[in-house]
């Protein structure tokens, strides 16, 4: 199911990928997925932002506690696949998203723990996207020692082009996802200033639940 707006042509092109197969050990309470946040689980808000955004269609990688998560989360919009080697680290979860997405698609990865992840940073990551290009939204987060504004730092969601997807996932391993291809090629990247739609922070640390509220 996907978004049906008057001009569809670049939506189109676009697959969701939503990472939510961890346990969310460091955090100690079970799988980040199932947060409870504004009235419902995280990852169901998450991939409906993507879908309201403008992607074609949502892939949701459940792992850890996946049967419990399902039953927890509505996610009969998107499609839902469970990784079973998510303890091996987030790559392989890119994998298996990469493989459930049509093959002519751009790949929009949003991590399941971005509570901030807005449809305002999916629509804009589509709309500044340019071919054979991986576009990231950045983020400026203010220096609480002196007041001031730090350098954008690069975040999520990526958004990767259809032609980029077999050597990027080529660099995928254990926990690094893209980073690896990131690194090794900056020239190829386009980074979209996303600050005014949130600070981009992971839930990983209880000192961070407030950005669940």
């Amino acid at each position: 199911m996907g978004n049906t707006g008057a001009d569809n042509s670049q939506e189109r092109q676009a697959t969701g990928i939503v990472l939510a197969a961890g346990a969310g050990t460091r955090l100690g309470m079970g799988p980040k997925a199932s947060l409870p946040y504004r009235g419902r689980p995280l990852v169901e808000a998450i991939a409906g932002n993507l879908l309201d955004g403008g992607c074609r269609e949502v892939v949701v990688v459940l792992g850890a506690g996946a049967p419990d998560v399902a039953a927890a989360a509505e996610l009969s919009h998107y499609r839902v696949v469970v990784n079973q080697d998510w303890n091996t680290g987030m790559g392989s979860s890119f994998l298996l998203g990469n493989q459930a997405a049509d093959p002519g698609d751009h790949l929009l990865i949003a991590l399941v723990d971005q509570p901030g992840l807005t449809s305002e940073t999916v629509a804009r990551l589509l709309a500044r996207h340019q071919p054979g290009r991986v576009t990231a939204a950045s983020y400026r987060r203010r220096d609480s020692t002196d007041g001031g504004e730090a350098a954008l730092r690069r975040g999520h969601p990526l958004l990767i082009d259809a032609s980029l997807r077999e050597p990027v996932c080529a660099t995928v391993t254990g926990d690094a996802g893209a980073r690896g291809f990131l690194r090794s090629h900056p020239d190829l990247v386009d980074e979209v200033d996303c600050s005014d739609q949130s600070t981009g922070e992971d839930v990983d640390t209880p000192d961070q639940l407030g950005l669940l509220h």
